[in-house]
C-alpha cells in the first residue's frame, strides 16, 4: 500500500532535518485516495486526477511538486513508479513580496495599539510583547510561538525549532530579558494548559494565522496598511526591518560589515549566508554608505 511508503519518505525526509508536516499531509491524503483504488504505485494518472481536484492551481502545483519528489524516491528502488515530469502543473512565476521596513515610530504604534485589543484576557499583552520580541530579534514568528518558559536561560532564549529542524541560542538585550520577565508575571497569572511562553485565552499559544491576522488589524487600524487587498506590511517584515536595521548600524566599517553578515546569519538561523543577502535592502543609509566606500575606492583610501 502506497501510505506504507508515504511513512517511509516521511521518516527519511525528518531524518535529513526537514520537519515535513505540510508535505506529509499532502501525500497522506493522496496514499489514502490511490489506496481506494487498489492502486500498489503512483501512476501519472493518479497524481494528475488528485492535483485536479485541489482547491487552487497554486495548491495543485504545490501538491504535485511534493508528489513528483515522493515518486522520484520510490522509482529509485522501484521502476514500476511513475517518473513524474518537472512542471507540469506550472512553476512559480510569482516574485517575492516586496518587502515594507517598518520605521522604529511604526513599530512603537503597533506595540501600543496591541495594548488596547478589546479583550480582557492575556492576549492584548500576548501580542504587546510578542510582537516586541519579534521586532527586536528578527526570530521567525513560528520560533516564537514554539517558545516554552524553560527557554528564557542566564545566557538568552534557547530556540529549540528553527527552520530545518535545527536549534540556536539566541542572545538577547538585558531591556529584551526585563520585558519578558514583566510578560511572564502576567502569563503566570492567567490560566494555561501547557508550558508556551506565549499563550492566549485557550491557554495555549496563539496560532501564526492568528498572530498574523492580529497583525493586519493593527497595522490597517493605524493607517501603517491600506484597505483588505492591498499589499502593506506583513508580519514578516518585522524580521525583514530588523536585518536591515541592523547592518545599518554597522556601516561605519567595511570590516565590520563583513563580520555582521556572517553574525547575522547565525543570528536569524539561517543554512547559507546567501539567505541572510535576501534580507538586505537598498536603503538610504546603507546607499549613502557604499557610495562613500565606493568614492574611497577611486580615490585610493581602500585597498
Amino acid at each position: 500500500m502506497l501510505i506504507e511508503h508515504v511513512e517511509r519518505y516521511v521518516d527519511y525526509r525528518r531524518k535529513l532535518g526537514a520537519k515535513f508536516d505540510t508535505g506529509e499531509h499532502a501525500l497522506t491524503r493522496f496514499a489514502r485516495y490511490a489506496d481506494n483504488f487498489g492502486d500498489t504505485h503512483v501512476t501519472t494518472d493518479r497524481v494528475h486526477e488528485w492535483c485536479n481536484l485541489a482547491c487552487s492551481p497554486d495548491r495543485g502545483r504545490v501538491i504535485y511538486n511534493h508528489l513528483r519528489r515522493f515518486s522520484t524516491f520510490l522509482q529509485a528502488e522501484d521502476s514500476r513508479h511513475a517518473a513524474l515530469p518537472k512542471g507540469a502543473f506550472g512553476s512559480r512565476r510569482n516574485p517575492r513580496p516586496a518587502p515594507h521596513l517598518l520605521q522604529p515610530d511604526q513599530i512603537e504604534a503597533i506595540l501600543s495599539a496591541a495594548l488596547t485589543l478589546s479583550n480582557r484576557t492575556i492576549a492584548p499583552y500576548t501580542y504587546h510583547f510578542l510582537l516586541g520580541l519579534l521586532a527586536v530579534t528578527g526570530m521567525r514568528v513560528s520560533e516564537a510561538l514554539a517558545l516554552q518558559r524553560s527557554d528564557l536561560t542566564c545566557d538568552g532564549l534557547l530556540i529549540r525549532r528553527s527552520k530545518g529542524g535545527g536549534s540556536r541560542l539566541l542572545p538577547i538585550h538585558s531591556t529584551t530579558r526585563e520585558a519578558i520577565t514583566a510578560y511572564l508575571v502576567r502569563r503566570n497569572r492567567a490560566f494555561s494548559i501547557s508550558d508556551d511562553l506565549f499563550i492566549c485565552c485557550t491557554g495555549r499559544a496563539p496560532t501564526k494565522q492568528s498572530v498574523g491576522r492580529t497583525f493586519n488589524s493593527l497595522t490597517r487600524q493605524l493607517g501603517i496598511r491600506g484597505p483588505v487587498g492591498t499589499p502593506g506590511p506583513r508580519l514578516h517584515d518585522l524580521r525583514h526591518s530588523f536585518a536591515v536595521r541592523s547592518l545599518e548600524a554597522s556601516v561605519h566599517d567595511i570590516n565590520a560589515v563583513r563580520r555582521h553578515m556572517v553574525a547575522l546569519r547565525d543570528y536569524l538561523g539561517h543554512s547559507s549566508i546567501l539567505c541572510t543577502y535576501w534580507y538586505l535592502e537598498a536603503t538610504p543609509v546603507l546607499m549613502r554608505a557604499i557610495a562613500a566606500v565606493n568614492e574611497d575606492r577611486f580615490q585610493g583610501g581602500v585597498r
